[in-house]
Order: C-alpha cells, then sequence, then structure tokens
C-alpha cells in the first residue's frame, strides 16, 4: 500500500497484523482519502468510515507511528503519547520531516493499493 499526506507520497512500513490485512482489503478497489484533523499538539486523527479488527495493546508511540484508535480511527504522529492502540506502521521520516508535514493544520490522506 502506498500512504499521501496531501499530495506528498511517504514511505510506510506496514506491520503484519489484520488490521493492516483488513485496510489493505478496504483500498484494494478505491482508494481511501481521510480528512485528518489536528489533535494534542502531537498527532493527526480522522475516520476511517469503517470498523477494522484491531488488538489494542498500552502503546508509547513516536514521531511517524500509524495507529488504530477505537477500531476506527486512523492516528500518524508527529509528537509522542502513550495509550491503547493497534499500530498499523510507521512513516520512515525525520522528526523534523514529519513536523513541517502535520502540524501546521488539518491534512487529508490517501491510501491506495
Amino acid at each position: 500500500m502506498q500512504m499521501f499526506i496531501n499530495n506528498t507520497l511517504v514511505p510506510v512500513e506496514w506491520q503484519n497484523n489484520s488490521s493492516v490485512q483488513a485496510l489493505e482489503e478496504l483500498v484494494s478497489e478505491k482508494q481511501l482519502t481521510i480528512r485528518m484533523s489536528r489533535y494534542g499538539g502531537f498527532e493527526q486523527v480522522g475516520s476511517i468510515g469503517k470498523r477494522l479488527p484491531d488488538s489494542d495493546k498500552h502503546t508509547v508511540t513516536s514521531s511517524g507511528d500509524i495507529v488504530l484508535y477505537n477500531g476506527n480511527q486512523l492516528v500518524v504522529f508527529y509528537g509522542s503519547n502513550s495509550w491503547s492502540y493497534t499500530r498499523l506502521g510507521k512513516i520512515n521520516y525525520s522528526n523534523s520531516k514529519m513536523r513541517e508535514l502535520l502540524e501546521n493544520g488539518d491534512v487529508t490522506i490517501t491510501i491506495t493499493k
């Protein structure tokens, strides 16, 4: 799968779990576009529009982490947090690059096959 933040293709290392498999099935026929909103000064959050299988565990996140929250929310971090999430992947960018992409307002994330 490929992920774009606004129109920027970002390098993602996806996890191998049932949540990512369900996400891949979801985008296999049609791209998924998610309107994200800044939250807490360290993350962008948006509704996937469908519930995915989850296996939440207490997690300490860092910049670039992509997680599933509450089974139906995609969260991308440009800072750190500690909560129960299901890990989906990691964007392999520096902290400064993640902040540049995510901290200056709401973004659109597109996921394609």
